[in-house]
């Protein structure tokens, strides 16, 4: 050290430089050693991040947001890990600038992770994010290399996989939300079983269509499963008009005989009595019985007639001529 330094006071002075006590230089030797020990020594931690402490590329240790210590000129490294941020992959796009108008951009290779067959061999276009947070630091790091590569394959071919499963009217229309949902069961269990310390907050389909080239077609086929949908709608509605109508008809129907029934057998029934009851009085006084039903009879006959003639029975005289040609005045 005396020799570099002896050195250092000879270069000066053939330099013309002023000369410099030994001590002002260690002095200030020893302040840059120790602000470099010190700079090296802390570390801070932002609040949505956990630190992970690599000692010669092992780990030791994970810190928590906050100013912290560590071994200085190499021996101790951070890898700061965003635990706490919300993470987003995406499928068959890339947003270019986010925003109020977000532009996006769809490239070769977005077509060819966005293409894919369904379970009725139909091809449709799918665009869709991953959400997730980082859930284990240490088995992000270290339990699998290229974490973030690997996990964007999984859900890639998760993703195939479900669609794979459901037709192609599951997938554009109704089952879109309850396979997203499949998707993200699928790959959360495949996270836990590679290890990799990642929790899947939410897949969802941005958007998916048939391809461009077979869109014209596929409208098509929708608008005839629409219409067939619509017919049989309204032939269900008319069947559900006609059918309790005719119901009801037939239940009136039936009442209405029933009813009727219920009246004859009821007529029936009184009449027998009533005959039941003239033949017991009969039985007990036959002539006046018999009379009384005549006089009865004629009661009820001769108001209806108009027009009486009287004769004696018992009459000797010339028959009577009757004008029966006359005009019955009431």
């Amino acid at each position: 050290m005396s020799d570099e330094f002896g050195s250092f006071q000879r270069f000066s002075q053939n330099m013309g430089w002023p000369k410099i006590p030994a001590k002002a230089v260690k002095g200030a030797i020893l302040v840059l050693a120790a602000v470099v020990l010190l700079w090296g020594s802390f570390y801070q931690v932002a609040p949505e991040e956990i630190g992970v402490i690599l000692r010669f590329g092992k780990f030791v240790r994970t810190t928590d947001p906050g100013l912290h210590a560590k071994l200085p000129l190499g021996v101790e490294r951070v890898m700061r890990v965003p635990v706490q941020r919300q993470l987003k992959l995406e499928f068959g796009f890339r947003t270019v600038r986010p925003g109020i108008d977000s532009q996006y951009a769809i490239n070769a290779d977005t077509k060819a992770e966005s293409l894919m067959l369904t379970g009725d061999l139909n091809v449709v276009d799918a665009e869709w994010i991953v959400q997730y947070k980082i859930r284990d630091p240490f088995k992000f790091l270290f339990k699998m290399r290229e974490a973030e590569t690997t996990f964007r394959d999984m859900t890639e071919a998760v993703v195939r996989r479900v669609v794979g499963d459901n037709s192609v009217d599951e997938v554009i229309t109704v089952g879109r939300g309850r396979i997203a949902d499949d998707a993200k069961v699928l790959l959360q269990s495949l996270c836990d079983a590679y290890e990799i310390g990642i929790e899947v907050n939410q897949l969802i389909f941005q958007d998916v269509n048939p391809p461009e080239t077979v869109k014209p077609a596929f409208n098509d086929v929708n608008e005839a499963l629409q219409e067939k949908e619509r017919k049989i709608n309204d032939s269900w509605a008319e069947y559900n008009q006609e059918i309790p109508k005719a119901s009801g008809e037939a239940e009136q129907t039936l009442r209405a005989a029933e009813g009727y029934a219920t009246e004859r057998v009821n007529n029936a029934a009184g009449d027998a009595n009533r005959f039941t009851a003239v033949y017991r009085e009969y039985a007990k006084a036959p002539v006046v019985t018999r009379k009384r039903l005549y006089l009865e009879a004629l009661n009820e006959i001769l108001p209806k007639i108009n027009k009486k003639i009287i004769m004696d029975q018992n009459q000797k005289n010339i028959v009577p001529l009757l004008n029966l040609g006359e005009e019955v005045k009431k």
